[in-house]
């Protein structure tokens, strides 16, 4: 068993506001995100493979796309996980500081922020997103840290050599799933997104995106079977179906569809 470092979730307090560790990661994810889609834009301009936007353009959309996921990210945990919510107390949706946020929420909230951004430029949706795809992974890398470091969404109970006792789930070790889910959504997807683009050959539209839901509901769905499901829904079919599986599923299938599609044409 490894000690879980217990640290401190609140990274820094000016009088009554606290800065979270969990809101720098998102910080963090974005600039990374902005980072690496600079670099691109720099690299292949005046190239074949050169994006259809601008720095300027990447850091509005950036914005954009904050927005979407954090209320997108908000109504999905409500729609997908706490829908009592919005028949007993709707108020509760603003109430943000109490946690509770949805990464398939957050997906199609960003996803409307980019066709919204896409509309008023007049680009291409899937080329965007094809862009963008590679440069998410970080974000979630951070994301998942900013989990861990909460010490929440814990993995089953295990006698693996790194099984860690978790500060709210009780004294028994358990799989760090926040670990997990940062290397394969984080670190892994970003090296299979990353290096697929760096090809010399130009993929086609709506690969990558494809390419990209794939990978992440495959991965979702496997960690799943390492997690313990949410308390007030637990497992919704054959004793191991959890609600994260549930959503994944259809990633896959567009992706796949996606991805199919557009080597066919």
């Amino acid at each position: 068993m490894i000690t879980y470092p217990n640290i401190d979730p609140i990274a820094l307090s000016i009088g009554p506001v606290a800065i979270r560790w969990y809101g720098i990661t998102y910080l963090l994810g974005l600039a990374v995100g902005w980072a690496l889609g600079t670099y691109r834009i720099r690299r292949y301009k005046n190239t074949q493979r050169a994006a259809l936007i601008n720095e300027t353009q990447l850091g509005d959309l950036l914005l954009y796309i904050a927005f979407g996921l954090l209320l997108g990210g908000r109504l999905g945990y409500i729609i997908f996980y706490k829908t009592a919510i919005l028949l007993t107390s709707p108020w509760e949706i603003f109430m943000i500081w109490q946690g509770g946020m949805s990464f398939h929420g957050g997906l199609l909230g960003a996803a409307l922020a980019i066709w919204y951004f896409c509309k008023q430029q007049k680009l291409d949706f899937f080329v965007i997103a094809d862009f963008l795809a590679p440069l998410a992974p970080p974000a979630f890398f951070f994301g998942r840290i900013g989990n861990f470091i909460n010490g929440e969404l814990w993995g089953k109970v295990s006698d693996v050599p790194w099984a860690m006792v978790f500060p709210h789930a009780g004294f028994l070790p358990r799989h760090p799933t926040q670990l997990y889910e940062a290397f394969l959504e984080g670190i892994v997807l970003f090296l299979i997104l990353w290096l697929y683009t760096n090809s010399k050959k130009l993929r086609p539209t709506k690969s990558v995106s494809g390419l990209f839901l794939i990978c992440y509901g495959i991965f979702r769905c496997i960690i799943e079977f390492f997690r313990v499901p949410d308390q007030h829904l637990g497992y919704l079919a054959f004793d191991w179906l959890t609600m994260g599986q549930v959503l994944s599923i259809p990633m896959i299938l567009l992706g796949i569809f996606l991805f199919l599609k557009a080597y066919k044409r």
